[in-house]
């Protein structure tokens, strides 16, 4: 049987679109299934011709609504119609069947072949019931999100048995002061966030579990088109630079790329807090040098024509995590059957996400205003790769982005590292203990597993940012390695 790594964009849509009603009975000759992605039209061709885009197409919103009563009745009409569906790619040969030999004597076919009950029985699989299923999750409008944003209209959520509100939010700090006030259930974070919510710097400390790495890779250091001419970061002293938030890749990483020129970011140049919204209008204001921003912001930018990118954030390291899902960890343990069914629905997107041919209908999901609100050529560039630098090239980097939800624990321990290497940690810290008490990497790999998706055996990993290998057993001689730090270490 395939994974569902198997199964594209579109197939996805098609399973969906039978989650809407639990009276579509594959086995019932005179319903049509799959006719197109929304259901409402006799092909994909006449549904295209009244629906150019997927946004009006009706099914985010049908989606989203639809009841969910009978949870095991809609897993079960799912594993059958997708059963059905693999069998006659082609509705009217199913039906035609059906016709023919009637409903038992179609199902005791199928089932000497394939054993439905078997597969329904391993879909449905569940350690209990759900104790809530009503959930809002926070998200900031940028690619990094896309699993968790996408994972709503394929209808991820939904086949769990939970109700998702995905609610857009303006900036970081209201993230992290929504999930302490318990407004949000979990939400998109930034990698480093749910650590220093865990022990309490810059806000009153809230224990915070990663679930997942969001995204790796997909970030650039973007600079405004007055700086063609002058790219060595050793000649930046006295830039204004923005990052998205203090405790964001995107502040560590940048101050390691300027400590690297020689630079030291807390003296030869300004790095303010700026919303990811407002990054552009402040670059094409003149209030701005760069900043180092998620996408598609970077890209966005070069769409405008204020600005280019300088370099992709995998040549800082490639690899790096960015975003996660960050959930708090009571709710874990309240809630711990809606926090497993959370996981399932989060890594089927994130596989979904990783695969390359799924990317361009990603960025047309994704478009809308009540979702990332970008133009689709904007989102496509960052998505698939291929994209115009604002300095006359057009660079083709597949890998620009990737969806990789493995939290390893080695990323944790080079984030403290560099925490502390800027003065926001203080003291000994205890590496190893706050990495795998906050990144649920053994969750991870459990759940990753159990939906066919080969997570890795290791727990920690050595890389290199910038040339300078990270030993993660070492960081501390890792951290007196550097020249160029706040405090010493």
């Amino acid at each position: 049987m395939a994974s569902h790594s198997d199964f594209s964009v579109e197939s996805w849509l098609c399973l969906s679109r039978i989650l809407m009603s639990a009276f579509d009975d594959p086995f019932d000759p005179y319903v049509r299934l799959g006719a197109c992605a929304c259901g409402r039209h006799r092909d994909e061709a006449e549904h295209q011709a009244a629906a150019p885009r997927l946004e009006n197409v009706g099914a985010v919103d049908a989606l989203r609504s639809a009841p969910v009563t009978d949870v095991d009745a809609l897993h079960r009409r799912v594993i059958q119609s997708a059963v059905m569906r693999a069998i006659f790619p082609r509705d009217q040969e199913r039906r035609n069947f059906l016709r023919a030999v009637g409903r038992t004597n179609a199902m005791a076919a199928i089932s000497s072949v394939l054993p439905l009950g078997a597969i329904e029985a391993f879909a449905a699989e569940k350690t209990g019931t759900i104790e809530k299923r009503e959930l809002k999750v926070g998200f900031i409008a940028i690619t990094c999100a896309s699993p968790l944003i996408i994972a709503e209209p394929l209808g991820f959520y939904a086949r769990e048995g939970l109700q998702v509100s995905m609610v857009k939010t303006a900036g970081w700090a209201l993230i992290r002061d929504k999930v302490i006030n318990r407004e949000y259930d979990a939400s998109h974070m930034l990698a480093p966030m749910p650590i220093a919510m865990s022990i309490g710097v810059g806000s009153a400390p809230i224990p915070t579990n990663v679930m997942t790495i969001q995204n790796i890779n997909g970030q650039a250091l973007t600079l405004a088109l007055k700086h063609k001419e002058n790219r060595s970061p050793a000649n930046w002293k006295g830039f204004k630079f923005a990052v998205p938030f203090e405790f964001s890749i995107h502040n560590l990483l940048l101050r390691y790329y300027l400590a690297e020129a020689g630079l030291d970011p807390n003296r030869d140049v300004q790095i303010r807090v700026v919303p990811p919204a407002e990054m552009v209008a402040n670059l094409r204001a003149g209030n701005l040098d760069g900043f180092l921003g998620p996408d598609p912001i970077n890209q966005r930018a070069v769409f405008d024509e204020v600005g280019f990118i300088h370099l992709l954030s995998r040549e800082i390291w490639d690899g790096h995590p960015c975003c996660s899902f960050g959930i708090p960890s009571d709710f874990i343990t309240q809630n711990p059957n809606t926090f497993a069914a959370l996981y399932r629905s989060i890594l089927k997107s994130a596989a979904m996400a990783r695969d390359p041919k799924n990317r361009p209908i990603m960025a047309e999901v994704l478009s809308p205003a009540n979702y990332l609100n970008q133009p689709k050529a904007v989102l496509e560039q960052v998505l698939i790769g291929r994209f115009a630098d604002g300095l006359g090239n057009v660079r083709n980097v597949p890998e620009r982005v990737d969806y990789d939800p493995f939290p390893w624990y080695s990323m944790a321990v080079w984030i403290m590292t560099q925490l502390k290497r800027w003065g926001y940690l203080k003291g000994d810290v205890r590496y190893r203990e706050i990495a795998e008490k906050v990144y649920l990497l053994t969750d991870a790999r459990k759940t990753m597993a159990q939906l066919g998706m080969n997570p890795p055996k290791e727990n920690y990993r050595k890389f290199s940012v910038m040339g300078r290998e990270f030993d993660p057993a070492k960081p501390d001689a890792y951290l007196e390695s550097f020249p160029i730090k706040k405090v010493a270490a």
